[in-house]
This record gives C-alpha cells, structure tokens and sequence, in this order.
C-alpha cells in the first residue's frame, strides 16, 4: 500500500464515524481559529510599526536635541498625530546653536556623516482659497537615506520637480476646505513667514503632491522637497535676507543621525549624548514601548488558544483510541493477510494528521475570512481605524498562516502516537477473536 493509498484510507476511516470526528475536528479548529487571529493581529500591528520605524530611518536612527530645546520635541512627536491647530502667533521655537552642530560631529558614536540638521523655514502658518481659517504647520525636506511616509493619496514630493510642492499632514485637507485627501491632490496651499525684523509677511504657493496616513508618531512635519528648500528660499525670502542670514531664517530645532550599534546599546548612546549636553530619542523611544503592549496582549491570547489545542488533543487521543478498538478485528485480519506492524502505525498516524489538518485548514479558512471582513469594516467611514488607513488589523501571509498548520498537525501526530502504537502492537490471533 503506498503513501497515497495509506491518506485515501485515513481519510475514509476518519469519517466511519462522522459525528466524532466532526466534533474531535471542531475542538480543534477552535484552538487553531484563536491562535490564528493572534497571530494575524500580531502581524498587522508589527507591519504597521514597521512602516512607522521607516519613516524615522530604521532601528540605527537616532534624533537628537540640546537638552534646552526637549520641550520642543513633544510637538514633533505629536506631528501627525493631532489634529490641525489654528495658528497662534505667539508660538516660538529653539533652535541648534552651530556650536552645537559641530560638537555632534565629534561625539564617539555619531556617524558624522549621516548627520542631517532638520531645518524648518519658519513657517507662522498655511491656508487656501477654500477657507479663512490659518493653521500652525511645520514644514520640512526629508533626510538623506532610505526614507518612506505611507501615505492616502498621492506621494513624497519630487525632489527633481520645479514647482514647488508639499505633502501635507494628516487631518490639513479637510481643515483647508479640499473635503478629502484625495481631493487635496494637485490643488494649491499658502504658506506664510514672518520677518523677524520687520513683521511683515511673506508667502508663497505650494502643490499638494500628497497627504500623510496617520500613525502612532511622525517627526518631519508636512513634507517639503529638499530643492525647494534649497533653491527658492532666496527668491522667496529676498526682502528677508537683506537682513538676516539664511542660517538664521533656516535653523535646525533637531538633528537626525545613525548611531553604532555595534558599539552602543540605545541606553548607552542615549547617557553618553547627555554627557555631552545633548538628548537623544531613538526609535524604541517612539515605538518599542508600543510594540511591547501589543506583543503582551498577543501572548496572553496565544495561551488561551495553546490551551484550547491541548484539549483539542485529549480530543485526538479519544477519537483514535475509541476508532482502534472498534477495528480490532479489521487490524487482525490486516496483520493475517501480512500488513506490517509499521503500515498499521502509519495507517493511525495519517489519521492523527488528517485530523490535524482538517481542523486547523478549517481554521485559518474562516479566521481569513472573518479578519478580512473586519479589516474592511475597521476602515469604513466611523470605523475605530478609520484615521489609520495602512493598519490592517488582521494581516494572514504564508508566512504566519502555513507554519500554524503544520504545528497543528504535528500536535495532532503526537497525540496519535499512542493509538496508532496500540494499533501496531496488537496480537493477530488476539484481534481476530475480538468480538
């Protein structure tokens, strides 16, 4: 009999008696339903991180800050994450010292030569033809490297385009009367400086070439292309630099750089920056605490399906046992007519797995359908993730789905190692007189 044969038959001894093996398969789709969703759920909440921790620079990414200027920092933490504020013109901002830039380049630890000064025009506010209303923004060019912003519509500004353009923070389309984000695509924004001297205003047009998704924390601002900042700030800003200079128009409030992680843990690189005056927030700072919460919470439900699989097995072991003295007489005839010991070990074995594998197939088939049936309810108008449209809550890949299958049914195999040995072991002579 071939391997084939051997499932064939597993398959129609399992089904003799339908009702049990209905309700052994059940118990098992239970704890593999569970454990699916938790992992699903973990994998969507670690995507969405993931996505966030790009859009900083990666897990090498450090910002830092002089230790007078950390109150500043709460408010580009909280970029992307709040919703727009009506402009408030006594708003002030501290910025980095060139001092202070050239004594980063020294600190052991700091590659000098990632070390991105974020500077910011001094925007006061932006506004539209849509609306009356001004609203507070920090804009900014985005740092060398491998950069992404997950966006709704649209993208990063072209920095090889010569319009200016902008991509806005979550929440501005609809407060500058554009309705939605896609909306926003294409249409025109003000933006307006204030000279530090005179008072007057000065301002300038902006495209919008797309809107930020929301996410847990954002640091750039609404995003502008390094060519605008570089090559119209002396048209835009001419009156102004009579006066100043564009240092002074364009001064860093933080600075952006990688650190050697070969050589410091975040702790370390984090107290040996503040020897030296300086504050430093790595990407742990901005997610790990995140990150943790949900890890928590998946562990404690993986459990509970954990637990439901052990019952599951109990299950396994009942049905088999129960299936084995119930052809005890078909086992002796097969052992008469010269079926080996190990084919009749297999033959229960295949059965375990099939259980398994029916189970947990019936599984990771409605837990899929049931996470993406949320997923799309999650992100419709009124749905608790609506402000976050890359989150997906539940997140099924090959990857996270195939491995929890296989487990099952080496779970389910385990469990039928008894039966199945039973099975093998029994005397012919013995079996044939079973009545």
């Amino acid at each position: 009999m071939g391997l084939f044969e051997i499932i064939k038959t597993a398959n129609h001894n399992l089904f003799r008696n339908k009702v049990r093996t209905f309700l052994t398969i059940l118990a098992i789709f239970v704890g593999s339903f569970t454990i699916v969703l938790n992992v699903a759920i973990n994998a969507g909440v670690n995507s969405f991180i993931d996505e966030q921790t790009a859009s900083l620079g990666g897990e090498d990414y450090i910002m830092i800050m002089a230790e007078g200027s950390v109150s500043t920092l709460s408010t580009m933490m909280g970029a992307g994450n709040s919703e727009p504020q009506e402009y408030d013109p006594n708003q002030t901002m501290t910025a980095f010292t060139n001092e202070q830039l050239e004594k980063l380049k020294n600190i052991d630890g700091i590659d000098g030569d990632t070390i991105y000064a974020v500077k910011q025009a001094p925007v006061e506010y932006i506004t539209s033809d849509k609306t009356d209303k001004k609203y507070t923004i920090s804009v900014g060019a985005m740092p060398p490297g491998d950069f992404s912003i997950a966006s709704t519509a649209g993208g990063l500004p072209d920095n090889d385009s010569d319009e200016a353009q902008i991509m806005l923070e979550p929440g501005y389309a609809e407060a500058l009367g554009f309705g939605s984000d896609e909306n926003a695509i294409g249409k025109t924004v003000t933006l307006t400086v204030l000279d530090n001297v005179t008072k007057q205003p000065t301002s300038f047009k902006a495209k919008v070439v797309g809107v930020q998704a929301k996410g847990v924390v954002a640091v750039n601002g609404s995003v502008i292309s390094r060519k605008l900042e570089d090559d119209m700030v002396e048209a835009i800003y001419a009156t102004m630099l009579k006066t100043q200079s564009r240092d002074q128009l364009f001064k860093p409030y933080a600075v952006q750089a990688r650190f050697d992680t070969d050589k410091y843990t975040e702790q370390e690189i984090k107290d040996h920056l503040q020897e030296n005056g300086f504050y430093g927030v790595t990407v742990s700072d901005m997610m790990g605490t995140i990150r943790t919460f949900f890890d928590v919470i998946m562990i404690v439900f993986t459990i509970f399906g954990g637990i439901a699989l052990l019952a599951a097995s109990i299950g396994i072991v009942n049905t088999l046992l129960m299936s084995v003295e119930e052809r005890t007489r078909e086992i002796g005839l097969d052992k008469a007519l010269g079926m080996s010991s190990g084919k009749i070990f297999l033959e229960f074995a295949v059965e375990a797995i099939a259980l398994g594998f029916w189970g947990s197939a019936l599984g990771v088939a409605v837990a899929m359908i049931i996470g993406n049936i949320v997923n799309v309810a999650v992100h419709a108008p009124g749905g608790f993730l609506e402000a976050f449209p890359t989150f997906n809550l539940f997140e099924f890949t090959p990857s996270n789905v195939v491995p929890i299958i296989l487990v099952v049914m080496f779970i389910a195999l385990l469990a039928g190692t008894a039966p199945a040995w039973k099975a093998a072991h029994k005397n012919p002579i013995d079996a044939l007189r079973y009545e």
